[in-house]
């Protein structure tokens, strides 16, 4: 862990990180999960998990923008495919999981730009 690195990173896990996911979580077991100290980033590196952002604007890592663009798109194709088919036992529509791809690469989209 680089105590002079200035850079904010975003976490190796996209999709798992944020507080989001641990509302989630929350809420389905009704205990309050914390916050790691240290976290894995998309470049490789492990930084405090203050110095790691979920927002596209906030990260400043290059490598990590690159990783979380490349996670997005990749679960952006694998949840188009998944509407593709029968989802029986589901209860999405076409639209929801059209809606969600294109939340997905837009924001692959600002994590390039």
């Amino acid at each position: 862990m680089s105590e002079t690195d200035p850079h904010i990173h975003v976490e190796q896990k996209v999709l798992e990180a944020g507080p989001t996911v641990r509302n989630m979580i929350s809420s389905m077991l009704g205990r309050v999960t914390d916050a790691p100290s240290v976290v894995t980033t998309g470049c490789g590196i492990q930084v405090p998990y203050a110095m790691t952002s979920h927002r596209p604007e906030s990260v400043t890592c290059l490598a990590c923008r690159d990783h979380a663009h490349r996670e997005y798109l990749r679960f952006a194709d694998q949840f188009e495919r998944l509407g593709q088919g029968a989802m029986s036992g589901l209860n999405i529509t076409e639209d929801q999981v059209a809606e969600a791809v294109e939340r997905l690469r837009d924001l692959a989209k600002r994590f390039s730009s």
